[in-house]
């Protein structure tokens, strides 16, 4: 599928929809939609010392979307993805690269690959 058709299908995708694997079985429900960003092309972790300030921490612990390795990360940011929330993984969502969206339908999102091979959560 090219670029404009991959983005297309992800702009009818919402949070909430099921999401069903290429073999049929639910893998979670949509938690977060992220159009792809052609320029992203890194992911780099904060170096800085956290610091003593208790907002200098909080700011340091905060997760930045998508959480798997930085070079996942990267492929990730830059086709788009699907955060899916689900009982399948111990961390309780997986991520969904755009071009892994088969179709958009009856409310649901349809996969093309098995829900086995799908990057979880770190």
């Amino acid at each position: 599928m090219e670029q404009q058709g991959i983005e297309a299908t992800v702009s009818r995708v919402n949070t909430g929809m099921r999401v069903i694997d290429v073999d049929g079985t639910e893998v979670g429900t949509v938690d977060l939609v992220q159009r792809g960003d052609p320029n992203a092309v890194t992911v780099q972790a904060p170096t800085a010392d956290p610091g003593s300030s208790l907002d200098e921490l909080i700011e340091s612990t905060a997760v930045e979307e998508p959480d798997v390795p930085a070079d996942l990360a990267a492929r990730l940011l830059h086709s788009g993805y699907l955060k899916v929330s689900t009982d399948l993984v111990r961390a309780g969502a997986v991520y969904v690269l755009a071009e892994q969206i088969d179709a958009v339908t009856d409310g649901q999102v349809r996969l093309d690959v098995p829900a086995r091979d799908l990057p979880s959560e770190e």
